[in-house]
């Protein structure tokens, strides 16, 4: 079930000036008062949800008294299972909040003194605590419906007349896919990877309520276009919102990531949406956002081992 970003009164005191000169035990005691913002930061078992607990000599765990499990304090969550120092982890966030257009691996790998493989991982473990911790529900109000490609690149023949129409279906790879994007006038924004924009008529009528204004361009949706050869707005109707978002996923593609893998694609917009949808929001909030929704999010089953398989 998804949540709503945590904006706790000791998650905004945090910003990312004070990340970078944290200790290890201040970067453990933001963690805890995040994460078990209920009872102060005083640790709760993930497993039974007990309080009472104890301190083993040998580790930085606890015992449970309810069930005797032992547990850490990310155990549970979606850095379960992390190597990293929680200061290392509060990094990688900070430098994830930073990128306007996102942030691609191989530089959080450089920023941060870890291996690829390891960033890589961090990376795709914040999306999907942010793709988690976003509010679900109908779509309403003013609603812009719009559509883009991604993926999938085939580098063009060097002579001319040995190039083909990429566009024709019989000379693609298969590995492009469109995102199709539902999005609030000044509200939230919906994302859904498919095949062709065809499907994005079913995602817009399972997500957006009834009485509904909607604006699309001349893709086929049936409501209240515009026609773009024309005009980029006409009679009210625009869906310039809309074509933001698949602005900053595109520049993302091309000038950060410089490939998104297909079966990543889904990860990579919903990070996009949310960026554009707390674009307004401060750097420090930005963070602090990530942070909760990291804290609240339960083990990756996805990612967690994921290159030891």
């Amino acid at each position: 079930m998804a949540q709503h970003f945590l904006l706790s009164p000791e998650a905004k005191t945090l910003s990312l000036v004070k990340v970078l000169r944290m200790t290890d035990k201040a970067a453990e005691n933001a963690f805890r008062s995040i994460r078990w913002a209920e009872t102060d930061g005083k640790p709760i078992c993930p497993e039974c949800g007990c309080p009472e607990h104890y301190n083993l000599k040998s580790r930085p765990v606890w015992k449970c008294k309810g069930c005797k499990k032992q547990f850490s304090i990310t155990s549970g969550t979606i850095f379960h299972g992390r190597k990293l120092a929680l200061r290392d982890i509060l990094g990688a966030i900070a430098i994830f909040t930073n990128g306007a257009k996102g942030i691609s691996a191989l530089q959080m790998s450089r920023d941060l003194g870890v291996s690829y493989n390891c960033a890589f991982v961090l990376c795709h473990k914040m999306r999907e605590a942010i793709a988690l911790a976003r509010a679900e529900g109908a779509l309403s109000g003013n609603v812009e419906v719009d559509g883009a490609y991604f993926g999938g690149y085939v580098k063009l023949r060097n002579r001319r007349e040995d190039r083909k129409d990429l566009c024709r279906r019989q000379h693609q790879t298969g590995k492009r896919q469109v995102v199709i994007v539902t999005r609030e006038t000044k509200g939230r924004t919906l994302t859904h990877v498919a095949k062709s924009e065809a499907a994005g008529v079913a995602f817009a009528r399972s997500n957006i309520a009834a009485g509904s204004t909607v604006h699309a361009d001349e893709a086929s949706f049936p409501i209240k276009r515009i026609n773009h050869k024309r005009a980029y707005s006409e009679g009210g109707a625009n869906t310039n919102a809309a074509e933001s978002f698949c602005s900053r996923l595109r520049r993302a593609e091309i000038g950060t990531h410089h490939h998104i893998a297909g079966k990543h694609l889904a990860s990579y917009a919903s990070e996009m949406a949310w960026r554009e949808d707390a674009r307004r929001q401060s750097n420090g909030n930005q963070f602090t956002m990530i942070m909760s929704a990291a804290a609240m999010a339960p083990k990756s089953e996805a990612w967690c081992g994921f290159w030891q398989r």
